[in-house]
């Protein structure tokens, strides 16, 4: 199989959907690699370092779409580049479809197969291709948080952990999956008072467990977000629905209690984001003001970083992608790359993206057989 790397050209997003040492295990399976010139440059990876990984390098990315029977990215197509897919072309990257009605369109027009790593599973239930990633922005979210709490920021003022004699800040974090406990594992780290809300006693045991008592935990009631958020210097939404737009957990109403200065960072907004007066920015533009409360809602958070996210994700994504490469269509059969299935040949293929859209659903349990 021909698999195709295009340079990510989302806005400050510099990962990479393969590294040179991933590449080099596509190689080694008998499938050639192409990648866009300068794909690699923002993790220090040249050009140079995939030709000694057994790649070739295309000049722009009209020959990778063109003739790549396989396209590896990170983030989802761009308007200027979903038309260039083309039908019976895999696409493996992130997607979040229930946010992007317009790429979903776009995506089923084209006729391609799209697997998007965020709904991809494994034997134990997880989402292994979205949880570096979630690793990643809940550890950055504490960090843009205590640099959105700096006076000259728009913040409180505030120093997160604050210092003998002084209290630190009040951090509630909204979800106790991996980003909520990334999140929360820097916040203990850096002295704040943190709270984790989530709607699973069986969860927030385990918090209670893995954290010795240093936090706070609570189940996520109305009453007890209105009593948390209105407290809190900072509220980090970290909520999951795989798969489907995000819930606004947090009204306006609520925002409106909090004291001003204090900072909101939506790691949801991929998925449409959990407070209502969220909106995605970017790293270029990361924060806006309202009702006196500092949002940070930028949407490809791992981008900031992406040595190490690019790292992390090749090494989650990696075996599933080999799959596929070795096996095109057939690797279907695999259960958990048939969850990673949101669009094939025209039809949307993902539950929950469909309901959440208002689109109709094809059923392809049956997959390749059926279709």
């Amino acid at each position: 199989m021909r698999v195709g790397v295009p340079k990510e050209i989302k806005p400050q997003e510099h990962r990479v959907g393969l590294t040179p040492t991933a590449a080099k295990e596509y190689v080694a399976h008998g499938h050639e690699v192409v990648v866009e010139a300068g794909a690699g440059a923002g993790i220090g990876a040249a050009d140079e370092a995939y030709r000694a990984a057994g790649a070739t390098i295309a000049d722009g990315p009209a020959e990778i779409f063109e003739t790549a029977d396989m396209i590896v990215k990170v983030k989802e197509p761009q308007p200027n580049e979903w038309p260039q897919l083309r039908e019976g072309q895999i696409l493996y990257t992130y997607l979040h479809l229930a946010a992007e009605p317009d790429l979903t369109r776009g995506l089923m027009e084209t006729g391609c197969t799209a697997i998007a790593y965020e709904t991809v599973t494994d034997h134990h239930g997880g989402l292994p291709l979205l949880a570096p990633m979630s690793e990643v922005a809940g550890r950055l979210a504490i960090q843009a948080a205590a640099h959105s709490l700096e006076k000259h920021n728009g913040g409180e003022g505030l120093l997160i952990g604050g210092v003998p004699g002084v209290k630190p800040a009040t951090v509630v974090v909204i979800g106790g999956g991996v980003v909520g406990t990334n999140a929360a594992k820097m916040s203990v780290g850096l002295g704040a008072d943190v709270t984790i809300l989530d709607r699973s006693i069986h969860r927030l045991r385990e918090l209670d467990d893995l954290f010795g008592g240093r936090i706070k935990t609570h189940f996520s009631t109305r009453d007890a977000l209105e009593t948390d958020v209105a407290a809190a210097d900072v509220v980090i939404g970290a909520v999951l629905v795989p798969g489907a737009s995000a819930p606004r957990l947090v009204t306006r109403k609520m925002i409106g209690t909090m004291r001003e200065g204090a900072v909101i960072v939506d790691v949801a907004i991929d998925q449409g984001g959990c407070f209502e007066t969220s909106r995605p920015t970017t790293h270029a533009d990361p924060t806006f003001i309202v009702d006196g409360v500092v949002h940070y809602c930028v949407a490809n958070m791992p981008g900031a970083v992406p040595k190490t996210s690019s790292h992390a994700l090749n090494h989650a994504t990696l075996p599933y992608g080999i799959e596929i490469a070795d096996k095109s269509l057939d690797a279907l059969i695999n259960p958990h790359i048939r969850a990673g299935l949101n669009v094939h040949r025209g039809r949307l293929t993902n539950r929950p993206v469909a309901e959440s859209l208002g689109l109709d659903y094809a059923d392809v349990d049956r997959i390749p057989s059926k279709l």
